[in-house]
């Protein structure tokens, strides 16, 4: 039977055919990088075994399981815990994986994954066409492959092929994605070799031919996928332009090649290519290239490209054949199953804030901001059960944690009701995303997905009324459980000391459009809120001076997006003193003084205090003999961030 919304996308819900395989949508489920789930030498886990059968269940018609690396030496392993797959007694696991996509339906395709550059985490060193010093620090320094090595890494990638077929694959995948060993050698930034693998665009692809031919040879039938670089973005360090990345893509249709995956950018590229930044769709137009050049290989595309409908679109339209699509279903796995029953609003949208990369980087098992369950699903109490026993919640504050919680508990059965001082969802969030210069629909999205699950949950919703020791007496033991998620606020308190402190504003009362900015600010901290409100501030003709007590700012920034945050106040011009906290506030400006006691004073209209950030605890006192369970999660536990709010929300609203 056709469900409703695969007639609405009716090209994205097409039957495909993929080499020697139909498939049952235009969809491809695109390996994630690693996960970080498994052993530090290769061997699969109940963990990752969990999460792969959530994977397999998502409805896509083509599944890439993770990247594997494909030597004994670990020279092409990238991550602690990444899988290996250079030796057959790795196969048994692998065909766990192979069984549990086509139990689901699924082509089953596994990813070999040579890191190269960003490789041998466990070595020291690092293997690459030529010695080309590292940019980023934390990777190892290169040594240079001879001839005799590079014939070597073609015949552990054949072999590794052979072992995925021989373990139920249906076809395999090699990846030149984020600057590996296969982009190595066909950038002009790391490949600087002067024998027949360097040098021209037709010789920097030679391994890429081996290695296609190689592969093609030892898994004939089976087709094979090749992810390449429609822009490297490497600009700043010499490397390709888009037409020589078109060029190899073109060697890579004529050695064979059965589909390509068009993917943007590297680990060291000084833009971003897929985060919160990057508008949707804004790198389609590689896609719609290397569609209309190669109009007989099947294109696959998805960097950046969060939106069903958006796909469907670009299908009909000829910009690629399959939809690719990773970090949208780590954020929602029932994104295309909501798709087919025309539940789009109830989608958890990849918000791009790339948590995921982040603990990566950080040789963390990856995890998403938006679904806390990701990594915990081989756990029985991060699941969502119905509740022993049926109780009344009361939650305070409708902000992520709050609405998470709500959200989580109504479906385990509780009747839930929350309580809010303002007049709508979203708390703080909805401040960031007022002031948020890189994509603010993405913040605003998840606000939407929990006013659209409030009314289909049927959660009681009450505005404007703040929950304090008074209202709590008023309504003495109607609820069985109170989960505190009243969030945090700005430690005002902090600078009393401070000379003319009652002339200093609170930053989120400007956020919030509570107060009305001057022309010139001086904004005192230079985390997150300070640098989301200043960026925003100065880019509406504000005159903004940031002073940070710290070496740096965007201390409390994720990550992935200190860059940008820095980017974005060299771009702007906003000075910022670092290492210099206030001294003097008047009506005239602001005094700071610097680390070696040097005193400045800055002419100012008026001085914004963004931090330190205080949790709203007073609560838990007021209400501990009030109610038989009390709980908190969120800022009002520990002031952090988004993420933090989401996942203890969640997990409290499986736990009570």
């Amino acid at each position: 039977m056709t469900r409703p919304g695969e007639q609405k996308l009716k090209h994205l819900f097409q039957p495909g055919q993929f080499g020697k395989f139909k498939t049952r949508n235009m969809v491809k489920y695109g390996a994630c990088c690693v996960s970080n789930y498994n052993t530090r030498d290769g061997f699969i886990t109940p963990r990752e075994l969990a999460r792969t059968r959530v994977i397999a269940g998502t409805g896509c018609g083509i599944i890439t399981n993770q990247g594997a690396y494909p030597d004994p030496l670990g020279e092409g392993k990238s991550y602690f815990r990444q899988i290996a797959l250079f030796d057959d007694k790795f196969i048994p696991q692998f065909e766990m994986i192979a069984g549990y996509i086509h139990e689901y339906g699924g082509v089953a395709i596994q990813q070999i994954l040579h890191a190269g550059r960003y490789g041998g985490i466990d070595l020291g060193y690092c293997i690459q066409p030529s010695v080309v010093p590292q940019t980023l620090p934390h990777f190892r320094p290169p040594r240079e492959v001879s001839k005799e090595q590079i014939r070597l890494i073609i015949t552990q990638h054949a072999d590794a092929a052979r072992r995925a077929i021989r373990a139920g694959f249906d076809g395999t995948e090699v990846t030149s994605f984020m600057g590996y060993l296969l982009a190595n050698f066909n950038s002009r930034f790391t490949n600087q070799r002067t024998d027949e693998y360097g040098g021209s665009t037709l010789n920097r692809g030679r391994f890429m031919r081996e290695l296609i031919d190689a592969i093609k040879q030892a898994t004939p039938g089976n087709p094979l996928v090749v992810r390449l670089n429609g822009a490297e973005l490497m600009d700043r360090w010499g490397g390709n332009s888009e037409d020589e990345c078109f060029e190899l893509m073109q060697q890579a249709v004529d050695a064979g090649v059965d589909m390509i995956s068009v993917t943007v950018g590297w680990q060291e590229a000084p833009e971003s290519s897929i985060g919160r930044d990057v508008a949707p769709g804004h790198w389609n137009y590689l896609s719609a290239k290397a569609k209309k050049l190669f109009p007989n290989t099947l294109i696959t595309f998805g960097n950046r490209l969060p939106d069903p409908v958006m796909a469907n679109q670009c299908i009909a339209d000829g910009v690629f054949d399959f939809w690719e699509v990773c970090r949208p279903l780590l954020a929602d796995p029932e994104l295309i199953h909501k798709a087919a029953e025309d539940r789009l609003d109830e989608v958890r949208r990849c918000i791009g804030s790339l948590n995921c990369l982040s603990r990566l980087f950080r040789d963390l098992p990856y995890t998403c901001t938006m679904n806390p369950t990701l990594g915990h699903e081989v756990e029985p109490e991060y699941q969502i059960t119905p509740a022993a026993v049926k109780k009344k919640v009361m939650v305070i504050g409708a902000g992520p944690a709050g609405m998470e919680a709500a959200i989580t508990a109504r479906k385990r059965g509780h009747d839930v009701t929350v309580f809010e001082k303002s007049d709508r969802i979203g708390g703080n969030l909805r401040a960031y995303a007022d002031n948020d210069l890189a994509r603010p629909d993405d913040l605003l999205s998840v606000i939407r997905h929990y006013e659209v699950m409030v009314q289909k949950l049927g959660i009681e919703m009450r505005f404007n009324t703040e929950a304090n020791a008074k209202f709590m007496r008023s309504i003495l033991h109607q609820y069985d459980v109170c989960l505190v998620a009243a969030g945090a606020r700005t430690d005002m308190k902090a600078y009393r000391h401070v000379k003319g402190c009652e002339l200093l504003v609170d930053a989120l009362d400007v956020a919030h459009g509570r107060v009305k900015p001057a022309r010139r600010l001086v904004m005192i901290g230079g985390g997150k809120i300070g640098l989301t409100l200043a960026e925003s501030l100065t880019k509406a003709g504000h005159e903004v001076v940031i002073v940070e007590e710290e070496k740096r700012i965007a201390g409390d920034v994720i990550p992935s997006f200190k860059w940008r945050h820095s980017a974005w106040v060299e771009e702007l011009e906003i000075r910022t003193l670092t290492s210099t906290h206030l001294v003097g506030v008047t009506a005239e400006g602001a005094t700071v003084k610097n680390a070696k006691g040097e005193e400045t004073f800055v002419p100012t209209d008026m001085v914004l205090v963004s931090g330190p950030r205080l949790a709203n605890h007073d609560l838990f006192q007021e209400f501990q003999w009030m109610v038989d369970e009390l709980h908190g999660a969120g800022d009002a536990v520990i002031a952090r961030d988004m993420n933090s709010a989401i996942h203890e929300g969640y997990r409290m609203g499986v736990r009570i």
